[in-house]
């Protein structure tokens, strides 16, 4: 974690960039989801730093020590959970842990890990992710002074979501087993919540219902891929 007396110092925030100095680590698989928390970092006046699965967390933690981690709760190689459990136990702990995902029932599990706070997808409200934050950081990191808060959304460019679309197509392309159909059914959940493609998500959720109760899911995963690749080219506007 950064030395906040450094910090406070050489970069003090202001309340148009309350949260200019801080470093904020994304730990997301989604692209599309992920632009959007660049997009509020960049508005808010802090640097961010992208590992998009639990391996390529932990390397990085290896290297930085951010002060504050925003951890998706369903990544491709594990649940976020774990690295919330590990980020807690830490020396120095990040000031402000914080957790997300499509899933509003994630958020406590999240807590009983240790996450500070849920951030439930999609997140797009700069004031929503500035108070998140700033509600954990001591008083001398604090912006000075009254705040306005600001209720602008950030609008995440549809390249992005393209890609998120690809990843899915991928995992499809080759033999799909049950480890990757729960991942896959969290993750277009996650995208199609943040990206308010509402009838990929409800194709997501009808999926992953089925492979929860053990019922047939060929029609489903069918019915998915086609939604995937009609957005893949362009024939289903978002």
């Amino acid at each position: 974690m950064e030395d906040f007396a450094e910090f406070v110092l050489t970069r003090p925030p202001t309340a148009s960039r309350p949260l200019l100095g801080l470093t904020v680590l994304v730990v997301e698989d989604s692209r599309f989801a992920c632009e959007a928390l660049r997009l509020l970092c960049l508005k808010s006046g802090a640097r961010i730093r992208r590992a998009d699965s639990l391996r390529a967390a932990r390397r990085h933690l290896r290297v930085y020590r951010p002060s504050v981690v925003v951890v998706d709760l369903g990544l491709p190689d594990g649940s976020g959970l774990d690295l919330i459990a590990e980020l807690v136990k830490t020396q120095p702990r990040p000031v402000a842990i914080l957790a997300t995902s499509g899933d509003p029932a994630g958020e406590q599990a999240a807590r009983r890990a240790g996450a500070n706070g849920f951030l439930a997808k999609p997140v797009h409200s700069l004031g929503d992710f500035q108070e998140a934050i700033l509600a954990h950081l001591p008083i001398e990191a604090q912006p000075p002074g009254p705040r306005l808060v600001q209720n602008t959304a950030v609008e995440p460019d549809r390249i992005a979501y393209r890609d998120d679309m690809a990843h899915a197509a991928d995992i499809m392309s080759g033999k799909v087993d049950e480890t990757d159909m729960d991942y896959l059914a969290r993750f277009l959940m996650g995208v199609a919540k943040s990206a308010c493609d509402k009838s990929l998500e409800a194709a997501a959720i009808a999926l992953e219902g089925a492979r929860r109760e053990g019922t047939p899911l060929r029609s489903h995963l069918a019915r998915v891929a086609g939604m995937v690749q009609d957005r893949l080219e362009g024939r289903q506007a978002v």
